[in-house]
């Protein structure tokens, strides 16, 4: 496996020569696909029950890694929301792997009955894995799962965001498979493009929508095709059935998990607007008990990540915003408490751009209608959250506008219960990687015929017009159409004396 882009300078190495390493990487594990291009399902049972065991193992190590790259990050969330949802899709893919492993038997037309059709779930190949630094265990992980129970070989691309979790996790991996089977690929943006242009068998990526464009510019000049995990603005829809003290502490947990950096966090709210005022205080009162001292808040990854939350707010007030300031801010520490934006215009940054932190708009709506328009005209987001008990309007918000999935009552746990598929919707992305689907979609759907050797099929063989034919046309066309194809001698073209 590689070294990171550090080491690589450090020891003097080209550039090219890491390239071609990744080169090298990508043709060994395209030859040991051609030598066992269908694993058995003991085998990726115990692939995957090796991996299972070394996440347990490393999970500590994996924790540390993560602070390490953040600055402050809480080994509880590290295990919570990147290594247990881990467990719990390895587990859920192994107890349905025989299941969906087996030809799915479909029906044949009624002019072939007698014969049998079925769909074979086989391997598509060397499975490319472009992972961002927000969960650098689970979104490397979930993917890698999928694609080992679908039998394929994996190569990973991590971070340079997050090179201490990516080293963590390569020794993760060392221990579950050979480089033949699963490689992790450390580097630079450089080193990404050079990984996306490689003629893989399918390429997963989970980033930014604009990072997404780029990959899927690069796959299509090999025809490769892609699942995209993206982001977006998700709403959160806080109906007036709703407990607004129980929508307020629930969103604002989301928008404090890895401080907001989460592709499926409440990108902003909607609120009864005579229930705004409530609403912020219960928020500000969540934060308070969520956070504590702040002493254990997530940091943001990057200064450039802090500075852009204080642009983002500097540009709302600018522009009428009022804030509500949750807690203090620690530049040197890069946390930043909880900010609740009202008067939020769409003028400002924070109504155009996913904010990614733990910025909170809140809108002031006066009719549910005003809701679904909003939505309807805006991008699709990755997820929805709906807090209420109208059953009528929760179906509404469903039938009537998009997104990758939906969360009622609170935000994000679809993402977490594997039996549900995990994807975007327009611009917040295509495919998935959970659940059955995610299976389907890393695996090629074969179709296979089984034709009897007594079936008649020579029937359909020319010359036309003999009665196998004759009938099958009338059955299907209609018996004008029988009786232009046989029933007119082909000299007799003038009817009208007919009657």
């Amino acid at each position: 496996m590689l070294e990171t882009d550090a080491q690589i300078d450090a020891c003097g190495f080209d550039r090219a020569r890491a390239w071609d390493t990744i080169d090298i990487t990508f043709e060994r594990q395209r030859r040991a696909f051609k030598d066992a291009p269908y694993p058995s399902l003991n085998a990726r049972r115990a692939t995957l029950r090796r991996l299972r065991d070394a996440i347990r193992t490393h999970a500590m190590v994996c924790a540390d890694a993560a602070r390490e790259d953040f600055g402050i990050r809480a080994s509880d969330e590290t295990l919570l929301v990147d290594l247990l949802p881990s467990l719990l899709h390895i587990d859920h893919l192994r107890r349905h792997l025989r299941r969906w492993m087996r030809p799915s038997r479909r029906s044949t037309e009624l002019l072939f009955k007698t014969n049998r059709a079925a769909v074979h779930y086989q391997p598509k190949g060397v499975v490319g894995i472009v992972v961002p630094w927000n969960f650098p265990y689970y979104l490397a992980l979930g993917p890698l799962a999928t694609a080992l129970a679908a039998g394929n070989r994996c190569m990973i691309k991590t971070s340079e965001y997050a090179p201490h979790a990516s080293r963590a996790l390569r020794a993760l991996l060392e221990d579950v498979c050979d480089a033949d089977e699963v490689a992790v690929v450390e580097g630079d943006a450089d080193c990404a493009r050079r990984f996306c242009a490689l003629p893989f068998n399918h390429l997963v990526f989970t980033g930014s929508p604009a990072v997404g464009r780029h990959v899927m510019q690069a796959a299509s000049r090999n025809l490769t095709p892609v699942t995209l995990e993206l982001g977006g603005k998700s709403p959160a829809v806080v109906l007036r059935s709703a407990s607004i003290e129980t929508a307020a502490r629930r969103i604002v947990h989301g928008k404090l998990t890895n401080a907001g950096q989460v592709c499926v966090a409440p990108d902003y709210a909607f609120v009864p607007q005579e229930s705004v005022d409530a609403f912020c205080e219960h928020a500000r009162r969540a934060h308070d008990a969520q956070a504590g001292d702040g002493a254990s808040a997530t940091s943001m990854i990057d200064a450039r990540g802090y500075a852009r939350m204080e642009a983002l707010l500097d540009d709302a007030r600018d522009k009428g915003a009022h804030v509500i300031v949750c807690g203090p801010n620690s530049p040197e520490t890069r946390q930043f408490a909880l900010h609740i934006v009202t008067n939020v215009s769409p003028r400002m940054r924070i109504a155009r751009e996913e904010i990614f932190g733990p910025i909170l708009p809140v809108f002031a709506y006066a009719s549910f209608d005003d809701t679904i328009d909003f939505i309807r005209c805006h991008e699709r987001p990755l997820a929805l959250y709906c807090f209420g008990h109208d059953r009528e309007e929760r179906e509404r918000l469903l039938r009537e506008t998009h997104a990758g999935g939906v969360t009622f009552n609170d935000w994000g746990w679809h993402v977490l219960n594997h039996d549900l598929p995990f994807g975007g919707s327009g611009t917040s992305g295509m495919g998935n990687y959970h659940g059955e689907e995610g299976f389907r979609e890393l695996s090629h759907a074969k179709a296979v015929f089984s034709e009897h050797r007594a079936f008649p099929i020579e029937l359909f063989h020319p010359p036309y017009g003999r009665w196998a034919q004759r009938l099958a046309m009338r059955w299907y066309f209609g018996a004008d159409v029988a009786a232009a194809l046989y029933a007119i001698p082909k000299f007799d073209v003038d009817r009208s004396d007919i009657r």
